[in-house]
């Protein structure tokens, strides 16, 4: 039993009542991913796991056997370079305090997936329709498991914005 964290396997810890969230940061030193609510309300501790986006804090370590698990530690390029995401939250003052963005990050590139496979969301008009030109609207519904206490949120959606224009994610 093993699971695959940023392209490296790890094992299973003994304890099946392990968060994904204690392991990340408290066994293997992964400390991108920040604990916020505990209670799954926040994103702060939103991963990628097999490319959706998953609160960690109510993701045991074990619900993740098997699957390849992506942290704001995974997404950098190889040559340690920023992904495209992060560098348009600089860009566009995506972040205040910085400390919900990993997770808003990782929220949006996995909702950048979403939207480019046509997963429709709660404010998707005509669902036979699909989506086209995803709205400003559209990306706050699909973010709003991520809460930003600084303010930040238009940033945010400025940072997806760019990011959906260049195709990069």
């Amino acid at each position: 039993m093993a699971i695959v964290i940023n392209g490296a396997e790890y094992p299973l810890p003994d304890d099946p009542r392990v968060s994904l969230l204690d392991l990340l940061r408290e066994r293997l030193g992964l400390t991108g991913t920040k604990l916020g609510c505990n209670q799954g309300g926040c994103g702060a501790c939103t991963v990628i796991v097999d490319g959706a986006r998953v609160l960690s804090c109510l993701t045991l370590a074990v619900q993740a056997d098997g699957r390849e698990v992506r942290t704001i530690e995974g997404l950098a390029a190889e040559n340690g370079g920023l992904h495209p995401l992060q560098q348009a939250f600089i860009d566009h003052e995506g972040f205040q305090c910085g400390y919900c963005t990993p997770g808003q990050i990782c929220s949006a590139v996995a909702m950048v997936a979403e939207l480019r496979r046509g997963d429709p969301s709660y404010v998707t008009v005509d669902l036979a329709e699909g989506l086209k030109e995803p709205t400003r609207q559209e990306l706050r519904e699909r973010m709003s498991g991520n809460l930003c206490r600084c303010g930040a949120h238009n940033g945010i959606v400025d940072a997806i914005e760019e990011m959906l224009i260049g195709g990069t994610a």
